[in-house]
């Protein structure tokens, strides 16, 4: 049933998924949805939440922590976007249609802090092995900057079926490593005197 709501969710929408379509598509009769799952709000909450599992549970398991960093950045964007590639509907339903209703956002919220706690700890464990400390703002925002550029790039990839999740990882890692790899050694790029 929820492999069947994701996919009418992704495709028409909340507010104009229809709860017969959902129904009909999942070989059940629609009190039985509501049964099994409730109302349309609840439905959707439930859709929301096995994408977000999904979704952290292929980065966290992706990213090897025993590998060098820039290994573990790469494996983890992999495994995000394999998510991505693997579940377009799931990925359409999370960040297209949720991440700006409220009260559906508040599941999206928490799944990108939970994304962006993962990602900060890899990046200041990252520093630390280079004899380092730096400024958990500093890490904060290059965590902000790796989601960010990777929910712009996924939601490309999600658009474009005929892209290798692969090769988008290594698109963004050539794109964000050579400065990460700058940051980590501590070396910071710093405005002109005027």
């Amino acid at each position: 049933m929820l492999d069947a709501a994701v996919q009418v969710f992704s495709r028409r929408g909340f507010h104009a998924a229809n709860m017969d379509e959902i129904a009909e598509l999942s070989g059940v009769s629609k009190p039985m949805v509501y049964a099994y799952l409730g109302t349309k709000e609840e439905l959707f909450v439930a859709c929301l939440q096995r994408e977000s599992m999904r979704l952290v549970d292929n980065l966290q398991a992706a990213a090897d922590p025993t590998l060098p960093p820039d290994q573990q950045l790469w494996q983890g964007m992999r495994g995000f976007f394999e998510f991505v590639g693997a579940h377009r509907d799931g990925w359409s339903v999370l960040y297209r249609q949720a991440r700006n209703q409220h009260p559906f956002s508040v599941v999206v919220n928490a799944m990108r802090e939970t994304v962006l706690e993962v990602i900060t700890d890899r990046l200041d464990a990252a520093v630390r092995a280079e004899g380092r400390q730096a400024k958990s703002e500093d890490i904060t925002a290059m965590a902000l900057t790796l989601v960010g550029a990777s929910e712009s790039l996924a939601d490309w990839l999600a658009d474009h079926p005929e892209e290798d999740a692969g090769r988008t990882a290594t698109r963004l890692m050539n794109a964000v490593w050579l400065g990460a790899e700058q940051l980590l050694r501590g070396e910071l790029w710093r405005p002109g005197q005027e």
